[in-house]
């Protein structure tokens, strides 16, 4: 009969290190938003503030665009009455006639339906005018940019969030 071999003591138990605490996460300081002047419209830092002949010129362009596209819609419309009850004077047109008659139809609607999203833009531009945010990116909050706005009135994204939309 084999005797059984000896048990060994366990080794002694080390106490474990005490467990440090974290240091705190520090949060990352809150990114600026551009909020509306006070006394004018957000730009950016390296612009100088919108004069009231600056604001005025845009002002009147956008007011200029808003009657043009309502001109625009207004003809498109009437145009597109017209090919619409054109179009029920088909006997006798053969397929390509009625291709080309729903092709001119089309057209005339993606034509109205373009002016009217441009519309909306501009209204949208004015009544931010009116509230005192034009010039601040619906998106980042960040200035627009003066420059922009004046040869694009309708902006609403600064040029980096417009690229990272347009890269989507």
């Amino acid at each position: 009969v084999k005797k059984a071999a000896p048990v060994k003591k366990a080794a002694p138990v080390k106490k474990a290190a005490p467990v440090k605490k974290a240091a705190p996460v520090k949060k990352a300081a809150p990114v600026k938003k551009a909020a509306p002047a006070k006394r004018g419209l957000v730009v950016r830092e390296d612009e100088s503030p919108w004069t009231a002949r600056e604001l005025a010129a845009v002002t009147a362009d956008l007011h200029g665009d808003r009657e043009r596209l309502l001109e625009e819609i207004a003809n498109a419309e009437a145009g597109l009455a017209d090919l619409i009850r054109d179009s029920g004077d088909g006997a006798g047109d053969d397929q390509a006639d009625a291709g080309s008659k729903t092709f001119e139809r089309e057209h005339e609607m993606s034509l109205a339906n373009n002016a009217r999203d441009m519309l909306d833009q501009v209204q949208h531009a004015l009544h931010r005018i009116e509230l005192g945010t034009y010039g601040i990116c619906e998106s980042c909050g960040n200035a627009i940019g003066k420059m922009r706005l004046q040869a694009f009135p309708r902006a609403t994204l600064c040029m980096a969030c417009k690229q990272a939309e347009e890269r989507h």
